[in-house]
């Protein structure tokens, strides 16, 4: 992979047209690991406006990353990487803790230093860019941890019921949690009302 310098420093800039913003690095050996995830509420329009989107086929969400991400990764020269396509699947959940800026919450679900629970992964880069491991301290050690205590049916109450979480989310009383997302997640205080409620919708059917 070859290091282009001027467009590394300002790869902000390259995902911004696309919704897209780096969520933090952690380093691989020699390369970097750059998280990659939505930059809400202005990623949903634009994934919405997508071929990907509107073609009917499936994982359309999934179609899109690899397709812009692809690209991307083709233009610094680095590797693009992606949550899902396997068994076996990248390590995700570790590198985003090795960042600095990702913690596991009081629900079991990774926290973001700016995003808060609303955290997902379309992607990422391995490439030649010095790490920037760091971030502000982890936000769930001053805060009333309203998450643990937002969901209807205690689906966190010891580790996660998702058997619980889907019969809830499927039924009249979950209405809410279908149409506009997760209570818990919308609980954080950090990242509150950056997801618009149409990509929580996507999100929830495909869940279920």
């Amino acid at each position: 992979m070859t290091r282009h310098v001027g467009i590394a420093a300002d790869l902000g800039a390259l995902l911004a047209p696309h919704g897209l913003r780096p969520l933090g690095d952690c380093p691989d050996g020699d390369s970097t690991i750059t998280l990659i995830g939505p930059d809400e509420p202005a990623f949903w329009p634009i994934f919405a406006a997508s071929p990907e989107y509107e073609d009917g086929q499936p994982d359309p969400m999934d179609r899109w990353s690899t397709r812009i991400i692809g690209k991307l990764a083709v233009t610094l020269g680095a590797e693009p990487l992606f949550p899902f396509g396997g068994p076996p699947y990248a390590p995700f959940f570790t590198w985003a803790k090795q960042t600095g800026r990702f913690w596991t919450s009081p629900i079991g679900f990774l926290v973001h230093d700016t995003a808060g629970l609303f955290t997902s992964f379309r992607g990422a880069l391995r490439w030649k860019k010095s790490a920037e491991i760091g971030g502000d301290p982890k936000p769930c050690l001053t805060c009333a941890k309203p998450c643990a205590t937002a969901c209807p049916v205690g689906a966190f109450n010891d580790g996660y019921d998702v058997a619980a979480c889907k019969a809830h989310v499927a039924s009249e009383a979950g209405t809410t949690c279908r149409n506009a997302g997760c209570l818990a997640r919308r609980a954080c205080p950090v990242g509150q009302g950056t997801r618009l409620p149409a990509q929580s919708a996507f999100h929830m059917e495909a869940f279920l």
